[in-house]
């Protein structure tokens, strides 16, 4: 796939300030089964806050609730500033499409420092990415199409009890790594659901964080290299499940970890 000079990615996060709200424009190619695919939601919704004028500092954490499915087509993003601390900065976000709230946000933003540094995660021992094929779905969805992964272990075709999943996965085409598309990246998993059934069934995030735990210079230092993604959940209950990820680094570096909580019909 031949590589424009703007990547997708930044094509469909893209913005534009008008001294007060942002602007942008939902679009069909990153369309997941009834509205957007969640990852470039949330990488819009981080976008705002690190275009806004006042920002200070990295992103630290990023939660987005999906409050409605936006349709292909224009919205705006209202992003208040709602503290600056000496160490942090707290955003509050919201996409408005057809004078409707589809989408909320928070996200906090900090400066970082030099401290005593442990990893209580251990990184999986699995293959390399060379060594294992590129996954196919069976039923590719449009947003499916800027994602290249390399399934381990875990999708809703593998003869495993757990829910667990084990992936390579980077943007195709390759894209140098940033804060947007590391949260993009959070949310490429089969769902956890598919895993445990085997079979697919209607679902929906409501709401899904990011806490980005490497620095900016580590995070931009991955390129376009593939990363590791952990994913399990730990119930499935009453019409909900959650998810639960990690997201490594080729040198064992823990990059981000994430949750989410998804609506399901079973």
């Amino acid at each position: 796939m031949a590589q424009s000079a703007t990547h997708p990615f930044d094509q469909a996060t893209a913005l534009f300030f008008d001294g007060e709200r942002f602007h942008g424009e939902t679009r069909p190619e990153y369309y997941n089964m009834v509205g957007p695919f969640g990852g470039i939601t949330a990488a819009t919704m981080l976008n705002a806050a690190m275009l806004h004028p006042a920002r200070l500092g990295q992103p630290l954490a990023l939660t987005v609730n999906f409050a409605a499915p936006a349709k292909v087509g224009p919205f705006v993003v209202d992003v208040i500033v709602a503290r600056t601390n000496r160490s942090t900065q707290h955003f509050s976000m919201s996409m408005i499409q057809d004078a409707e709230v589809v989408t909320t946000a928070t996200a906090v933003f900090g400066l970082r420092r030099d401290s005593w540094s442990h990893v209580e995660a251990v990184m999986p021992d699995v293959p390399t990415p060379g060594d294992v094929p590129r996954f196919e779905a069976p039923a590719p969805l449009p947003w499916m199409q800027w994602y290249h992964v390399r399934l381990i272990r875990g999708s809703a075709l593998d003869d495993v009890e757990d829910a667990v999943t084990y992936q390579w996965m980077r943007d195709d085409p390759p894209r140098p790594l940033d804060h947007a598309a590391l949260a993009a990246l959070c949310d490429t998993f089969v769902p956890r659901v598919y895993v445990k059934l085997k079979r697919p069934v209607p679902i929906g995030t409501v709401t899904f964080t990011v806490y980005f735990l490497a620095d900016p210079d580590t995070i931009f230092r991955q390129g376009t290299n593939e990363l590791l993604g952990v994913a399990r959940a730990t119930r499935f209950h009453q019409g909900y499940f959650d998810q639960i990820g990690e997201v490594w680094s080729q040198d064992g570096e823990l990059l981000a970890t994430t949750t989410q909580l998804v609506y399901m019909k079973t």
